[in-house]
Parts: C-alpha cells; structure tokens; sequence
C-alpha cells in the first residue's frame, strides 16, 4: 500500500542516488536483535530498540546500551547470525534497476560492518557503511569503535555520496523506517518511509506499506 503525495519526478535519463536503511528495510531483521539472541539478551535488546525507532530513546546511547550486552560472544557468531539474514523482497530488483540507469545505490546502518560487507558484497551495491564492534582476542568486548553511525551521520553519508556521484540532491532517494532516518530522508529530494514507525509515516514525503522495495521504483517514476 502507498500513502501519501509525491511531487518527485524523474526520467529513465535521469541519474539517481538510492541510499537505504538496513534493518528491517534492505532486510528483514534487526541485526542487533540476532547478536542479541546468541548472547541471551535479546527481550532486553528488542524492547530498547523498538524504542530507538520510535524516536523515544538517543539512537548512539540506546545502541551502546544493547552492544554492552554482546560482552564475551566469541567473533564466529557473526557466521552465525548471517546465516539467518533474510533480503527484503524486490531490493535485488531495485538495486539492479537504479544501477542500469546509471545511478548508485548505498546503504547506510545503525548495525555491523562485520555483518553488512558480504551482504553489500553479494548484492553489488555501490557504497555502504556501518557500525564496527570492538573484538579482541576473538572475542566481542561490549563496545562500538569509532563514531557511532547515528541520524545526522546517515544524513551526512547521503550529502557526500552525492556529492562523490554528482548527484544532485533533489536526485537523491532516501529509504527507512525509524526515528533514525528522518535526517537522511529530510536531506534527500525523495524520502519514503518503508514499512516505518508512525513518526516516520508522518514525517516522509511518501509511504510505501508492502513488504516489497521493488515497489519503490514507482515512487521514483520509474
């Protein structure tokens, strides 16, 4: 189902920048919550994370809070937990649609790089980024290195991989569906709210209700 007014217009000449969410939009899971579920803290985790998404809780203190109770899993979880990440159907249509245009595709997350390289990696897309969890001695210490991949860095990853493509950002499509994407979907020419948390439904120029991202295209002319 999609709601809402889109005034965006495009051509098939038309060059565009794509940048998605992953949790819970380029896939279906919450990769935190199946890191989570290894370390037997998962009723903690998902219960601050549907809070995160609803804009109630600071996304970096609320993910340093669920990436504490990670301390002590041996790093071969994340061969685990990828086994058991699900594409969201029609990203694989959309990411091939936009690149034969001409265009880029990203990704930008609130979860792993340890978990997202080989998914980026299998999906060919153009850029990504993400989150890096601390391990030593192969094991996961609890905490999150670097400069945690927050609202305003999302929105910033957007404005500079416009500007590394010469897309201009009224070209730009920002997909998402938490609190945590609304800077990144206000940045771009385009925000769709995907299957998203209501304060995301009200504020996206448009939302797209079927679990299918292929569907996106439409909203983009396409």
């Amino acid at each position: 189902m999609i709601e809402g007014r889109n005034d965006f217009t495009a051509t098939d000449s038309t060059r565009y920048l794509v940048v998605l969410d992953v949790d819970s939009t380029l896939i279906e899971n919450e990769a935190i919550e199946l890191l989570a579920e290894e370390a037997g803290s998962l009723e903690l985790v998902a219960a601050v994370t549907e809070r995160a998404m609803r804009g109630e809780l600071d996304f970096a203190e609320s993910l340093r809070e669920r990436v504490a109770t990670l301390a002590g899993l041996p790093s071969s979880v994340f061969d685990t937990v990828r086994s058991r990440i699900t594409v969201t159907a029609g990203a694989e249509i959309l990411i091939k649609r936009i690149q034969e245009l001409g265009g880029t595709v990203g990704v930008v997350s609130g979860g792993f790089h340890e978990l997202l390289d080989p998914l980026a990696q299998q999906l060919g897309l153009d850029k990504w980024k993400a989150n890096r969890l601390e391990v030593i001695d192969g094991v996961l210490t609890g905490n999150v290195l670097g400069h945690i991949i927050d609202a305003d860095a999302k929105a910033d990853a957007l404005r500079q991989w416009a500007e590394e493509t010469s897309t201009p950002l009224s070209h730009t499509v920002a997909i998402g569906d938490g609190a945590n994407d609304l800077k990144m979907m206000e940045a771009a020419g385009l925000g769709i709210a995907f299957c998203a948390k209501p304060i995301v439904q009200e504020s996206a120029d448009v939302a797209l209700n079927e679990r299918d991202l292929s569907k996106a295209l439409g909203l983009i002319g396409l």
